[in-house]
């Protein structure tokens, strides 16, 4: 379902998932935020969000709201600043992207979303790079690359062997990322569940674990 007060925005999503494969079938909400609960809205998979549905005042609170109650969202909005894109994505949005993002981004982030995983489009990378909040923990280069390894491969032996260090290196650097993980509320106890942070604060991409 898609709440967006511009018409025009609402042909054009949907027209790009009539296109996606599989279709996408979209609802409109017609920028009325109350039927994302009920009829047909209450049953989408996804809600595509926009934060200026009342003038100057962003639906932060919305979106909050949506988010306690286990729907998943993906804002998409024409807000480019750091500070609103992060507070999107710590209130829980699975994905942000601002409207310049089109087709090739959007669509992808919505078959993310109805599987429950983030998607991290250009704009939402490019912030998390220049984050500098401390609910994100520093992971360093050879940290994340030992991660990416980690995940495309069925066993640590496999990592090990493909940067060429033992595997008690690898269980080292795995460990410390859980830490820095725990260290700032965000715990990642399980395989898919580090997948899950790594994804949300552009560590890896969708891309990189389909390779």
């Amino acid at each position: 379902m898609i709440v967006d007060d511009h018409v025009a925005i609402a042909a054009g999503v949907r027209f790009w998932c009539s296109q996606a494969r599989p279709p996408i079938e979209l609802i409109d909400a017609e920028a009325r935020l109350a039927n994302v609960w009920t009829g047909p809205g209450a049953k989408a998979d996804v809600v595509i969000l926009d934060l200026e549905l009342m003038p100057k005042t962003p639906a932060f609170g919305e979106l909050s709201r949506l988010v306690d109650h286990g729907r998943r969202v993906i804002v998409y909005s024409q807000h480019t600043d750091s500070r609103t894109v992060l507070k999107c994505v710590n209130l829980g949005a699975l994905a942000y992207l601002t409207k310049t993002e089109g087709q090739e981004h959007l669509v992808p982030a919505i078959q993310a979303a109805a599987n429950g995983k983030p998607y991290t489009a250009p704009s939402l990378g490019g912030v998390l790079i220049t984050d500098d909040d401390p609910g994100r923990p520093r992971i360093s280069r050879r940290e994340a690359e030992v991660l990416r390894a980690w995940f495309a491969s069925s066993s640590k032996e496999l990592v090990a062997a493909r940067l060429n260090i033992s595997v008690k290196t690898v269980d080292t650097h795995i460990e410390r990322v859980r830490v820095k993980y725990a260290n700032v509320g965000r715990p990642a106890r399980t395989k898919s569940e580090l997948v899950t942070r790594a994804l949300h604060d552009g560590l890896i991409t969708l891309d990189e674990l389909d390779e």
